[in-house]
């Protein structure tokens, strides 16, 4: 019979759909593109010796020997402007807001053939750095009060160009959807006197049977809920609510739980197109104790239809502990 289980933190309801529920190994890539691609792409702007002319201004360069391995940079074609005032107009049914903000580009290597799991561990580390980086220093900008990073990998993840690469946004408001999580984790702490996260992580590592991942300072899991098949939850096993007080040595562990984790999606479904996102407390809100900041991978296997749109409830027609078992299984390269 199927199961319609509640997500603790974001209260959706999913319908497990254990009558039509497909086995872990049938979400692998069908389709393989047969396009060879070189470490060199001419037209790209994110290539060496491309950048002085297609992308010439930086916010963050780390070198290394000589060279660079990861660039950001502003967005060519930017969601919001860096120039100009944050106003807030009303008028009548009318709400409106300056369009001010930061969007930047994180080149994640300077290889145009690569992928995020086929990287050294060094190179995710360098990565990682780069975001608190950027993250602390977007911060401070008094216009600023959410900050999303995040990766599309894949067409069917909304990528536009290859090359590696991920995206930081600093915006002017909290999104809605934002303000309810926190609202729903800070009336759970009211009620129990506890951090939801805390207590799914705590949960979840008792139960073992949903784990992907463990490194010293992070887990990787499917929840319990999980809203797709092999959607994925990495947290912090310590309890801080913004992604910029991340240690220096939480960094390197965060790199190594997020590169394996990675790699068993890319060994084991194939290389999927997947988005990830890193969900941080706002720019002015820290030291909750009702929020944990985390990171969630959602691999796009799966397609929204008329169901989920009518009616706000998802369909996952995978078991969240058999893509834990198959990912956790999954026999990795390098």
């Amino acid at each position: 019979m199927p199961e319609i289980r509640q997500n603790l933190v974001t209260k959706d309801w999913v319908v497990i759909a254990t009558e039509r529920a497909k086995r872990p190994e049938d979400f692998k890539k069908k389709e393989k593109s047969s396009e060879q691609l070189q470490e060199y792409e001419k037209n790209c702007p994110f290539c060496p010796g491309n950048e002085i002319s297609m992308s010439p201004e930086e916010t963050l360069r780390v070198d290394r020997n000589g060279k660079w391995q990861v660039r950001l940079i502003p967005n060519k074609f930017p969601a919001l402007s860096r120039v100009g005032e944050r106003i807030r107009t009303v008028q009548g049914i009318k709400r409106q807001l300056t369009g001010v903000g930061l969007h930047e580009v994180v080149i994640e290597t300077p290889l145009h053939n690569m992928t995020t799991a086929l990287l050294p561990y060094k190179d995710v580390c360098d990565i990682i750095s780069s975001y608190k980086l950027r993250y602390n220093e977007m911060i401070n900008d008094k216009r600023v009060e959410m900050i999303i990073i995040f990766k599309n990998h894949g067409e069917a993840a909304g990528t536009s160009l290859i090359h590696p690469h991920s995206q930081i946004v600093a915006t002017p408001v909290v999104p809605s959807q934002v303000r309810e999580r926190f609202n729903d984790a800070q009336k759970y702490f009211d009620e129990n006197f506890e951090c939801v996260f805390c207590k799914i992580l705590c949960e979840e590592l008792s139960e073992g049977t949903r784990i992907v991942t463990e490194t010293k300072h992070f887990v990787a899991f499917i929840p319990y809920a999980a809203l797709s098949p092999f959607h994925c939850w990495i947290y912090p096993r310590r309890h801080y609510s913004s992604f910029g007080d991340i240690s220096e040595e939480e960094v390197s562990d965060f790199a190594l739980n997020l590169h394996t984790t990675l790699k068993k999606y890319y060994y084991g479904l194939d290389n999927p197109d997947f988005n990830y996102v890193i969900r941080s407390a706002p720019t002015d809100l820290k030291n909750l104790d009702f929020f944990h900041w985390y990171l969630s991978i959602v691999p796009r296997l799966t397609k929204t239809a008329g169901f989920e749109l009518g009616s706000g409830m998802f369909i996952n027609s995978s078991l969240p502990e058999n893509d834990a078992k198959f990912l956790r299984e999954a026999k990795i390269l390098g």
